[in-house]
């Protein structure tokens, strides 16, 4: 099975089939092509690793920023815009994620631009599903960066080891449940999740039965990150269940 281009859809997708705690490692996949998205996303799901797909260059960038990734890979061209930029700028702020490059870009020049711009490694497209797969596998297995101690989205951050959050600068007392209510948001920025996600990994269904649970602590949660209502962090999505607003 071979990579192949195809017309490109500009979205964000996480999985929500994801391993139980403990699992697979976070994949940030950044990949302009729908189809090749799907593929590459596919596939690593089966090894059992979570996968995070952006789509444009700023996507896969905030999304390296605040989501815990074990492994970064992108495409070179991006709408456009060189996928390079994105390793540039984690390096610059220090951040050692491993990254592979993706490319139909295939001389032995642009091979060595995205090497020295911080690339792991760098694999020609078209190429074999299976040897992406173990090269992310080698990448795992070699590892880089620290465990993550702060998430930042937005306006929102929240440290990890002091277990505190901030709002626009702002402390926000938050009880342990509501912490980690957020916690699960903020590691999904723009990721749509159901109410039964989340009564699965932050409940651990001892509510099942009583789903409610889940809209009354977000009425919490929101009350507590914005007391005037004026700004929506956590937005409903009809029908389907919630998403921590990325772009607030």
């Amino acid at each position: 099975m071979h990579a192949r281009h195809s017309p490109s859809m500009d979205l964000i997708v996480l999985s929500e089939e994801e391993p139980k705690p403990g699992g697979g490692s976070l994949v940030l996949l950044v990949e302009d092509d729908f189809l090749v998205a799907e593929e590459i996303r596919l596939e690593l799901e089966a090894g059992g690793h979570v996968v995070h797909v952006a789509a444009t260059l700023a996507e896969g960038l905030r999304a390296a920023r605040s989501v815990d990734v074990s492994v970064l890979v992108l495409d070179r061209i991006l709408h456009g815009e060189d996928g390079l930029l994105i390793i540039e700028a984690l390096r610059a702020e220090g951040k050692s994620t491993p990254a592979l490059v993706i490319s139909g870009l295939t001389s032995v020049d642009e091979r060595i631009a995205g090497l020295r711009a911080g690339a792991d490694d760098y694999l020609v497209k078209p190429f074999d599903i299976r040897e992406l797969t173990a090269r992310v596998e080698a990448l795992l297995r070699r590892g880089g960066g620290t465990d993550v101690v702060r998430l930042k989205v937005g306006d929102l951050e929240m440290d990890l080891i002091e277990r505190t959050v901030t709002c626009e600068g702002k402390r926000v007392d938050l009880v342990p449940r509501e912490f980690t209510l957020l916690e699960y948001f903020m590691r999904r920025p723009g990721q749509t999740v159901t109410r039964a996600m989340l009564l699965d990994e932050v409940w651990n269904f001892q509510h099942a039965g009583h789903s409610n649970i889940v809209d009354v602590q977000i009425g919490h949660l929101r009350r507590k990150l914005d007391p005037t209502d004026n700004r929506r962090f956590i937005v409903s999505v009809r029908s389907v269940g919630f998403k921590l607003n990325a772009d607030q």
